[in-house]
C-alpha cells in the first residue's frame, strides 16, 4: 500500500511539472499573439481639407511609431452629416476595434452609434458642449480625444485684427449646423465687442454658398474671420479670391488655412493633435488604459503666424514690428 502511494506521488508530481510547462508555453503564446495582432480601425473624417488630412496622418504616424499593426477602413463624409451616421453604423456592423473620429460631426455620429467600441476623436472644438464627454478629466465610458480649441488662440487673432489692422467691423462666415462653429462665433463676438468692434455674421449650409456669403460682406466689413468651420474651410479659396480682389484682410482659425492665403492665424499643427490622439489609441488597443482613464488633451503648442504675401495681396502694409507678436510665413 505504501509503495502504491509513493508511486502515485511521483505520477502527480510529474503531471504538475507538465502542467507548469504547458502554462508557460500558453502564456508565451498569448503574449506573442497579442504582439502580432492586426487591429482594425475605422477612420471617419468629416471633410477633405488640409487640417483634417494632417490630423489623420498624425494619428497613423503615432500608431506606426508604437509598432502597432493596423488595417484601416478610411471613410470621408464629404461634409455631409448623413454620411457620418452611415459611416459610423457600418463601422459598428464591421466590429472594428476602434473608431478614429476626425471633427465634431464624425465624433457625434460615432458616439450615437456605439457605447461599446472605443472612440478617439480629434479636431473637436467643444467636446463638452457637443455632448461627447462629461468633462475633460472624466470623458466617458468609451470615448476620449484631443480638442483643437486652445483657449488663447482666438483671442490672439482677434487682438491682432483690432489692434494692428484697426478693424471695427469683422465679418464671419460659418455653418450654423456645425456646433463647433457656433461656439467659436460666440467667442469671437464677445472678444470683438471687448475690443470695441462689431461682428457681422453670415451663415451657410453648404460649401456651394461660401463665395456668395463672402461677396455679401463686401462694403460692410473691414476684415473677415473664418473659424475652424469644416464647410467654409473646404471652400476657402472662394473667400480668398474675394478678399484679394476687394482688398479685405482675411484671418482664419488655424495655420493650414493661413498658408492657403489668409493674413494670419494663431494656432498649432493639426498633425500634432492627430499624433496625440494616436498615442491614446495605442494605449487603448494594447490594454494599457481604457478611454475613460485618458483625459481629453489640448494642443501642446500655440503660435501666431503672419502670411506676408497674403497681407500685401489684401491691401495691408506689413509692419516689421509684427515680429514681436509672432512669426512670418514666407511660403506661397
Amino acid at each position: 500500500m505504501k509503495k502504491n502511494i509513493k508511486s502515485l506521488s511521483f505520477v502527480l508530481a510529474g503531471m504538475l511539472m507538465l502542467a507548469g510547462c504547458a502554462s508557460k508555453e500558453t502564456a508565451g503564446s498569448t503574449k506573442k499573439d497579442s504582439a502580432e495582432k492586426e487591429f482594425k480601425i475605422g477612420i471617419s473624417q468629416f471633410a477633405v481639407h488640409p487640417s483634417l488630412d494632417a490630423a489623420t496622418n498624425g494619428f497613423k504616424k503615432a500608431l506606426a511609431d508604437k509598432g502597432i499593426k493596423v488595417k484601416y477602413d478610411e471613410q470621408n463624409a464629404q461634409a455631409d452629416m448623413n454620411n457620418t451616421q452611415t459611416i459610423a453604423k457600418n463601422f459598428v456592423g464591421d466590429k472594428v476595434d476602434l473608431i478614429f473620429a476626425n471633427a465634431t460631426p464624425s465624433a457625434t455620429a460615432a458616439l450615437n452609434a456605439t457605447k461599446e467600441i472605443p472612440i478617439v476623436f480629434t479636431s473637436v472644438t467643444d467636446p463638452v458642449g457637443a455632448g461627447l464627454v462629461k468633462s475633460f478629466d472624466k470623458p466617458g465610458k468609451n470615448i476620449t480625444g484631443t480638442t483643437d480649441n486652445h483657449p488663447d488662440a482666438t483671442k490672439k487673432t482677434i487682438s491682432f485684427i483690432t489692434d494692428e489692422v484697426k478693424a471695427k467691423k469683422i465679418g464671419v462666415i460659418y455653418n450654423s449646423g456645425e456646433q463647433n462653429s457656433v461656439v467659436q462665433v460666440k467667442t469671437v463676438k464677445q472678444l470683438a465687442e471687448e475690443k470695441g468692434a462689431k461682428l457681422v455674421e453670415v451663415s451657410v449650409s453648404s460649401s456651394a454658398e461660401v463665395k456668395q456669403a463672402a461677396e455679401s460682406l463686401v462694403g460692410r466689413v473691414d476684415a473677415i474671420y473664418i473659424p475652424t468651420d469644416n464647410t467654409v474651410v473646404s471652400a476657402l479659396e472662394s473667400v480668398i479670391s474675394v478678399a484679394n480682389s476687394k482688398k479685405i484682410p482675411l484671418f482664419v482659425g488655424e495655420l493650414d488655412s493661413m498658408k492657403r492665403g489668409a493674413v494670419a492665424a494663431s494656432g498649432f499643427n493639426y498633425f500634432d493633435i492627430g499624433y496625440q490622439s494616436g498615442l491614446m489609441a495605442a494605449d487603448i488597443l494594447t490594454g494599457k488604459k481604457k478611454p475613460s482613464e485618458i483625459p481629453v488633451e489640448l494642443p501642446k503648442t500655440l503660435k501666431l503666424v503672419i502670411n506676408k504675401k497674403a497681407a500685401e495681396a489684401q491691401g495691408l502694409k506689413v509692419n516689421d514690428d509684427w515680429k514681436k507678436l509672432g512669426e512670418f510665413y514666407e511660403g506661397n
